[in-house]
């Protein structure tokens, strides 16, 4: 589970690199459009992924769930 945790909190920053956001904003972000969900969801495929992939992912799973972000 620290893991999981420690892995969440490293995509939040990815995400947040990505788009120009704070962690905050990011979170905020991924919070409301279901994104951390998803990340929690499919923990184990996405860990997997590259830290680029993932932003990807979602970034268009948040776009399908109202988000905004390109």
């Amino acid at each position: 589970m620290e893991k999981k945790v420690s892995y969440i909190i490293a995509v939040i920053n990815e995400f947040a690199q990505a788009h120009t956001l704070n962690s905050q904003q990011a979170y905020r972000y991924l919070h409301r459009y279901k994104g951390l969900e998803f990340i929690d969801k499919f923990y184990d495929i996405e860990h997997t992924l590259s830290f680029e992939d993932v932003v990807e992912d979602l970034t268009d799973y948040c776009r399908r769930n109202g988000g905004a972000l390109a």
